[in-house]
């Protein structure tokens, strides 16, 4: 059997694309974080509890169709991409750039009609997130709070308010944790923590975040 640094190549594809449907999971809640951040400077305590009702809302559904568990590495990209779109091609993306609803407002926007419609997609993708996970995960009432706990340490490491800090930083970490399961197992609890911890002393604002 082959091997890579005494680990044979399977576990370790194993592994990768565990990391990546994990990181799939990171990055559409920590995108949806982020944005809901960027905009209305605070933090969706609930966003583990939209993800936990997204999943059990299709969960019956989803298992009598028996969906293969890689299916979110095809969803999350284009729910992801769409998301990128409809910020950057509507006059979301002024309030979200400019920073001063304000300013915005000056120019004939409803920004509190904005707002709420970037409070509502942000919430969509945490939902949607729980949809792809309920053929993967276990449903539970305690889902999201356990994984939300991750997706802020994400959300942290890529910048509060960053969107592709959300998205690459997500899918990284994924990634990051996977091999670390391999090469380290009792690591791949804290890993990120460590990683969060570490980019907080050299950059506080996050990798891709901005200085205040």
């Amino acid at each position: 059997m082959t091997e890579i640094f005494g680990v044979p190549t399977q576990a370790l594809m194993g592994q990768l694309l565990i990391g990546l449907i994990n990181g799939s999971f990171y990055a559409m809640l920590s995108l949806g974080l982020a944005v809901i951040f960027g905009l209305l400077n605070i933090i969706n305590f609930t966003h583990g509890a939209q993800y936990m009702m997204g999943a059990f809302g299709a969960w019956f559904l989803l298992e009598k169709f028996g969906v293969p568990y890689w299916w979110a590495l095809l969803i999350a990209p284009v729910a992801m991409a769409a998301f990128g779109i409809a910020i950057e091609r509507t006059m979301l993306s002024r309030l979200y750039k400019l920073d001063h609803p304000t300013v915005v407002q000056a120019f004939g926007i409803n920004v509190p009609r904005m707002i709420t419609l970037t409070y509502g997609f942000g919430v969509g993708l945490a939902a949607l997130a729980g949809v792809l996970a309920a053929p993967i995960y276990q449903v539970s009432p305690q889902m999201g709070t356990n994984l939300i706990i991750v997706v802020f340490a994400v959300v942290v490491i890529g910048g509060m308010g960053s969107i592709m800090g959300a998205i690459l930083t997500g899918f990284g970490l994924g990634i990051v944790e996977g091999l670390t399961k391999v090469f380290y197992p009792e690591a791949s609890n804290t890993v990120i923590f460590v990683i969060m911890v570490i980019v907080l002393m050299i950059r506080p604002a996050g990798l891709f975040g901005k200085e205040r």
